[in-house]
């Protein structure tokens, strides 16, 4: 069947839970990121500067688009924006390499020093993103420009190294419900910039807060509790969220129906078409394994992907962040086999 509605409509149209001619299939951005290496050599824009200069911000991500076929456009490129913008130090990585955390801003809960509203809105990094999605949201009306947020354990956890803050969830948890509280303000404000420029949809993608981690009582306990802090105050302002929940689900099952996000990105390993008869309503995204993308062949892709069209999976995306070296061709057969069929 011909395509009856533009990406943006269709993306909207599907999280709205309205009827589309088909799925969309997207790949978000932040932890999300398809700029890989081989869309780089091909046209010349590149990371890290990319990371700093929102005109080359726009050029990649217009590059991914339009050489990968995914049916959005998506910034930024990483997971460290906010954390910069709250105090820790980047190593900005390379032209294959994403960036990491260098130095984490604080040695515990206890120890964080708040910064006061308005700081998102100075940052430069923020500027280049929010700017970013101005330019793309204007130059490309029809293409859904979605905005990525890193989830706010992720973000606390960039703040105060992982493993302290991990531990003091149970050990402090006055002190780390206080930095998470904090952290997720910090991120609604962002959130509010990129609203303000247009942009379509906003991902959170919160890698800490997953029931492996966590755990069931601290997953309801911080994750459910801030995630949703989260995606009602940007739902608030009109724009749709979608969340992104790492690893297995078993043990946190219970709670997923319970998310305010508009759909859920899950892992690879995670039966989507079981989750979605488990949870009535749900509006499901994903999961083409991020290692047969890398390593495995068009053909098998493009039967992988097929099959969860069948399945009615609600949008088609890779199930977590993709490596750098993934064969442009290998995303090609993903998006092909939704768009084309083949």
């Amino acid at each position: 069947m011909a395509d009856v509605f533009s990406p943006k409509e269709r993306l909207i149209r599907t999280l709205e839970k309205k009827e589309t001619e088909r799925p969309p299939v997207i790949c978000p951005g932040g932890m999300m990121n398809s700029a890989i290496v081989e869309v780089m050599n091909v046209t010349g824009h590149t990371l890290p500067a990319a990371h700093h200069d929102w005109n080359l911000m726009s050029a990649l991500a217009e590059d991914v688009h339009r050489l990968t076929g995914f049916e959005n456009i998506g910034a930024p490129f990483c997971l460290t924006v906010e954390a910069e913008a709250l105090g820790s130090e980047i190593n900005y990585g390379t032209l294959g390499c994403e960036p990491k955390i260098a130095k984490e801003a604080f040695p515990s809960v206890e120890a964080v020093q708040f910064l006061p509203p308005g700081t998102m809105e100075k940052n430069k990094r923020v500027g280049t993103v929010v700017q970013s999605i101005a330019e793309l949201s204007k130059k490309n009306p029809d293409i859904p420009v979605i905005g990525s947020l890193t989830g706010p354990l992720s973000a606390a956890a960039s703040l105060v190294d992982p493993m302290t803050f991990l531990k003091q969830l149970r050990k402090n948890p006055a002190d780390a419900h206080r930095l998470v509280a904090y952290v997720c303000a910090h991120l609604i404000e962002y959130a509010g910039l990129m609203v303000e420029n247009g942009v379509s949809i906003i991902t959170i993608a919160d890698p800490t807060a997953t029931g492996e981690i966590l755990g069931p009582r601290f997953f309801k306990e911080y994750a459910l509790f801030y995630l949703n802090t989260l995606a009602d105050a940007i739902r608030a302002l009109g724009v749709p969220v979608i969340i992104h929940i790492c690893g297995d689900l078993g043990a946190v099952k219970p709670y997923l129906g319970e998310l305010r996000g508009d759909a859920l990105s899950v892992d690879a390993m995670v039966n989507l078409s079981a989750l979605k008869q488990e949870n009535s309503g749900l509006i499901a995204m994903g999961n083409i394994s991020t290692y047969l993308l890398e390593s495995g062949a068009e053909e098998v892709i493009a039967k992988s992907t097929r099959y969860l069209v069948e399945q009615g999976i609600d949008i088609i995306a890779p199930a977590c962040g993709l490596s750098t070296s993934t064969p442009l061709g290998n995303i090609q057969a993903l998006t092909r086999a939704v768009t084309e069929g083949k």
